[in-house]
């Protein structure tokens, strides 16, 4: 009997092992998480960097020389058209009003004068009594009088005009900007820009736009205006949400930038909060008119390497690469242009190790990636 146990017991040590080793062997085969490359319906975009514009911008002179008496605007407010922003001293300027209006009434009477002395000598050169020189001097004479009595109503009106002057106001609706000036300065012509207003609402954006750009927003074939009607215009400050008012392209330049080679294309803007400020730096993107079907992957799925973008997919139950070429994003998402024709299942999970030709088990994605 003894013996017949140390046999058993030495062979069941020989088989352990072996069975052990058999089961390390077998491989085991990567999960990854898949979504089927679909097509929706996506609007074309275009995404450029624009400026904000002021579509009325006024530069504030003094247009006469004077004590400044009062500044009557806070800096940066908002103001009307005709609202009072500074007041010259205007004492001297009423005093030259009325020295011109003298003027006028000594022209007046000079002229009144010659014309009777005109009168008489035309009488008197009916009967006789005065000879033709003495005619044609009085005729002078009246001419004269007529052109000083000219020129004094025009220097009237000239003193007029800069006694209107002596009150700035604005010539627009907008924003203001701060003063250059106090009050207590002589102000005049060559004081420079005492201040500047900006019309805030609406605003312009304007943007270039390269030939290959171009032609992806206003396809050939279509009228060029109608295809810019058609579009909107959105705007994405640096910081912070999009803006919520869309505008409109309403200019496109007629000509190309040889610097650059881009076109300039403008849009307007409604400003109803003022948010929008004269030189801000913006991201533009311009939508197309109709969405169209496009093929869309998550981002997530994407991988770059040296020769570009690429993803997994499973093929025959194996891992394969598509390189592609993409275009916009679509939230969480991208357009995809070329490698992809729609219904290929894309890797979007567990791509660490894989490799073409590498067996792999796929399991849906619960939710989409990205939307």
């Amino acid at each position: 009997m003894m013996p017949t146990l140390r046999i058993f017991a030495a062979s069941f040590v020989f088989v352990l092992p072996a069975l052990v080793v058999s089961h390390a062997q077998q491989p085991t085969i990567p999960t990854v998480n898949v979504i089927t490359a679909e097509k929706r319906p996506v609007t074309e975009s275009v995404r450029f960097v624009g400026r904000i514009q002021a579509i009325e911008r006024v530069d504030i002179r003094a247009r006469v020389t004077g004590y400044l008496e009062n500044v009557l605007f806070k800096d940066g407010e908002q103001v009307k058209t005709g609202t009072p922003l500074y007041r010259i001293e205007r004492g001297p300027f009423e005093a030259a009003v009325e020295q011109a209006k003298a003027a006028k009434l000594r022209a007046q009477a000079q002229l009144d004068n010659a014309v009777l002395q005109l009168q008489r000598a035309e009488d008197l050169l009916k009967t006789s009594a005065t000879s033709v020189a003495v005619r044609d001097d009085r005729l002078a004479a009246q001419k004269a009088a007529q052109g000083d009595l000219t020129s004094a109503e025009a220097a009237l009106r000239t003193a007029e005009i800069n006694l209107a002057y002596t009150d700035i106001n604005s010539p627009i609706d907008g924003r203001i900007g701060r003063t250059a000036v106090t009050r207590g300065n002589v102000v005049g012509p060559d004081s420079g820009v005492l201040t500047t207003i900006v019309s805030s609402n609406p605003m312009y954006v304007t943007f270039p736009v390269s030939q290959r750009e171009f032609i992806r927003i206003f396809p050939r074939g279509r009228d060029l205006r109608s295809a810019a009607n058609d579009s909107k215009v959105i705007i994405q400050p640096s910081s912070g949400p999009a803006y919520p008012h869309p505008g409109k392209i309403d200019f496109i330049d007629v000509k190309v930038d040889q610097a650059t080679d881009t076109v300039a294309v403008r849009a307007t803007v409604p400003n109803p909060e003022s948010r929008l400020v004269d030189g801000q730096l913006v991201q533009v993107s311009v939508e197309g008119d109709k969405p169209e079907e496009r093929i869309v992957v998550p981002q997530a799925a994407l991988i770059a390497d040296q020769q570009g973008i690429y993803v997994f997919i499973v093929e025959d139950g194996k891992a394969a690469i598509r390189r592609l070429k993409v275009g916009q994003t679509v939230g969480g998402s991208i357009v995809v242009t070329e490698g992809l024709t729609g219904g290929e299942l894309v890797v979007t999970a567990g791509m660490q190790g894989l490799r073409p030709g590498l067996p792999v088990l796929a399991v849906p994605t619960e939710k989409p990636v990205g939307g």
